[in-house]
């Protein structure tokens, strides 16, 4: 067939299945074999001391999330995307559960792909081990890098330099994993990103070691669905997301009787975002409730004013459990502010 019939071909194939994706339901097995044109910029990557392992990705692509970035405990990270074949990401995550190094996994799914010219994949196992495959029909300019610990994959980029600038981002930056493969994001999106803009973004990082729940397994998984400058308004969500974990911490150690440890965990929350105004209103809700009224008023008058709403939330703390049975008291957490 001539080059060009073979082009029209593929690209009728192309529009077929995106009008069929957005016409009928989807279903488990049409979700693992569709072919979706995901072009896009992806890391997948290990922290060496912790053993956390992920990925990261941006693509002008409507909810890159579900198809990109595939990760699992104690086993490794995939990124699959060009003309993607999403099945790479499951399949490639048992191959490696199963013993399979990066390189035999990543020739077994490439082997068995007959649009394989048109794939982009990245594999890291738990060790921290990479194989990248680009076909030769990705579209210009792509690419990849791998290293000990990380891969960049890029394609339809503006310009070839991209994945040089996400590997020179994400091993000279600071912080943990996520803050790292966001850096290599920014990096990419600094150096030209892809050539047709920005709209999706996400993010995944899960545990070096299984604890057999995969709910605690998964440390981040955030998405941006549809936004005009994906990759900053993903670093918002790590923020929040580092204030609700701080939250959460406090949370537990509440429950564990260690007073100060919790106000300590939620006035950190605080700090880290103080937009999120519901932190500051449970610290102020745990100063209260053991007798450091004083001290829970600022977090509450901040908070009403964010949200006035809380004040009815506060009447409803003592039959929780949340504050103690004295209306007095309550009443005067209610009113915080009005003086």
């Amino acid at each position: 067939m001539p080059r060009h019939a073979d082009a029209t071909v593929r690209q009728a194939r192309m529009v077929l299945a995106a009008l069929l994706l957005a016409a009928a339901p989807a279903t488990a097995q049409d979700v693992a074999s569709a072919t979706r044109p995901v072009a896009t910029y992806s890391i997948v990557a290990r922290d060496p001391v912790t053993g956390e392992m992920g990925v990261a990705v941006q693509s002008h692509w409507f909810s890159v999330g579900p198809v990109v970035p595939w990760a699992r405990a104690g086993v490794g990270a995939v990124a699959t995307q060009s003309f993607t074949n999403i099945a790479h990401g499951p399949d490639g995550l048992d191959l490696m559960e199963q013993g399979l190094p990066p390189e035999e996994a990543l020739a077994r799914l490439i082997d068995g792909d007959e649009g394989r010219a048109e794939r982009q994949v990245a594999l890291l196992d738990a060790r921290g081990r990479t194989a990248a495959w680009t076909g030769e029909r990705c579209i210009a300019e792509a690419g990849h890098r791998t290293g000990e610990n990380y891969s960049v994959q890029a394609n339809l980029m503006e310009r070839a330099s991209v994945p040089d600038a996400m590997v020179a981002a994400f091993t000279s930056a600071q912080g943990d994993l996520a803050a790292r493969m966001l850096a290599a994001l920014a990096a990419a999106e600094a150096e030209g990103g892809d050539i047709r803009g920005r709209q999706s973004a996400a993010i995944v990082v899960v545990r070096g070691e299984s604890t057999g729940r995969v709910w605690a397994d998964r440390l981040v998984d955030l998405r941006v669905e549809d936004h005009p400058d994906p990759v900053t308004e993903l670093a918002r969500l790590l923020t929040l997301r580092k204030a609700y974990a701080l939250m959460d911490a406090g949370d537990r150690a509440l429950a564990a009787g260690d007073i100060e440890g919790a106000l300590q965990q939620y006035s950190a929350a605080a700090s880290v975002a103080p937009s999120a105004y519901e932190t500051g209103f449970w610290a102020g809700i745990t100063l209260a409730g053991t007798g450091r009224e004083a001290e829970a008023l600022p977090f509450l008058r901040s908070a009403y004013a964010a949200e006035p709403r809380l004040r009815q939330l506060v009447s409803r703390l003592p039959a929780a459990g949340l504050l103690p049975d004295d209306d007095e008291l309550v009443a005067r957490l209610v009113s915080a502010g009005d003086d």
